[in-house]
């Protein structure tokens, strides 16, 4: 277990969840899921650039997943403010 962990195979797995999730909240409700599908999509940039990290990738591949993470989550909360309460 601890290999897993070391390995970053803990950090796929959480990836490959998060995709199927995204796709499953789309393919459920359609458009509607779209803010939760950003929530989602941020979440996963954010393991992403961990991930990277743990491989060893330049500091810029690493910063590009961080700033697409804060893009999802602008967009997201540009839609949940847009919407009447």
């Amino acid at each position: 277990m601890q290999a897993w962990f070391d390995s970053g195979g803990v950090l796929d797995l959480a990836l490959g969840l998060l995709l199927l999730e995204a796709v499953a909240l789309l393919a459920l409700r359609g458009r509607s899921a779209l803010p939760t599908v950003a929530t989602v999509a941020a979440g996963g940039c954010v393991l992403l650039a961990w991930r990277l990290s743990m491989l060893g990738l330049a500091w810029p591949w690493i910063g590009a997943a961080l700033l697409a993470g804060l893009g999802c989550h602008i967009g997201d909360l540009a839609v949940r403010l847009a919407r009447p309460s």
